[in-house]
């Protein structure tokens, strides 16, 4: 119990370093919900230009939900560049932490972010184009909310493999990432007008199941019952991205002690 308690306290470390350096460039936080409220409403702007309501519905539902998902991706992603670019690097990696506790610590900083950026861009959304929620089931998307973060954490455990890999390029290949996922996950259509061989990699994107659960919960009020074609790919790729992911960045951390690559700032 003691053991559990103080490793709590460890990744409990993380979120409260990750909070005071959101606090530290707050201008920049301003800056970037600036840009995804505007992102979100020029995009939702497109479904009440076509006084069509339901892909309004379907488009706000993308935009806000994706901002979620890509929020929670890109924190986690960028573990190690932000320990770059702190100067926090080597102190981090030799502190005597599990590194378990500190992804775990990043990741739940990321999904506490990412619900709050998330929140003020769904009011900010509902209030400009009046939405009507009445028959939404809250319930059900908030399952696939939290079971998405799940999988979507591990994917961006392996993503911040990247910067450590390569300095030069490794917070690039993060942002590459992303952009892929943003374009086969279905965020703003429907994976089905895509190749058939997109459509295949859709099915490894949790986002992917996330987005269809989501929009069905809010749009058209199903239940968890009728989401459960969605919410097994997410718990499998659960079970599986988070080990894999945890496993891969030690291994990384590894052959980054080995080689020198901690030293070098980027």
């Amino acid at each position: 119990m003691i053991a559990i308690t103080r490793e709590a306290r460890a990744s409990y470390a993380f979120v409260e370093r990750n909070f005071n350096l959101t606090k530290r460039y707050w201008g920049w936080e301003v800056a970037f919900l600036v840009y995804a409220v505007a992102g979100a409403l020029s995009v939702s702007l497109i479904g009440q230009s076509v006084g069509d309501r339901r892909l309004l519905m379907s488009l706000v539902v993308g935009a806000v939900f994706w901002n979620y998902l890509s929020v929670v991706f890109q924190s986690i992603g960028d573990t190690i560049t932000w320990e770059r670019w702190e100067g926090t690097l080597e102190y981090t990696m030799m502190a005597p932490v599990r590194r378990s506790v500190q992804l775990l610590g990043s990741a739940l900083y990321a999904v506490v972010y990412g619900l709050v950026h998330t929140t003020v861009l769904l009011i900010v959304l509902a209030l400009f184009f009046s939405l009507d929620l009445g028959h939404a089931n809250l319930g059900a998307a908030a399952i696939f909310m939290v079971v998405g973060s799940a999988s979507l954490i591990g994917i961006g455990m392996l993503a911040a493999i990247l910067p450590m890999m390569s300095v030069e390029r490794g917070s690039q290949m993060v942002f590459v990432l992303q952009s892929c996922l943003l374009l086969v996950s279905g965020v703003y259509y429907s994976t089905e007008i895509l190749p058939s061989w997109m459509q295949l990699i859709s099915r490894i994107s949790p986002a992917t199941y996330v987005l269809d659960a989501i929009r069905k919960a809010l749009i058209d009020g199903a239940s968890a019952d009728q989401l459960l074609p969605d919410l097994w790919p997410l718990l499998a790729m659960a079970f599986v991205f988070i080990p894999l992911g945890m496993w891969g960045f030690g291994r990384a951390e590894h052959y980054a002690k080995r080689t020198g690559k901690l030293k070098r700032v980027g």
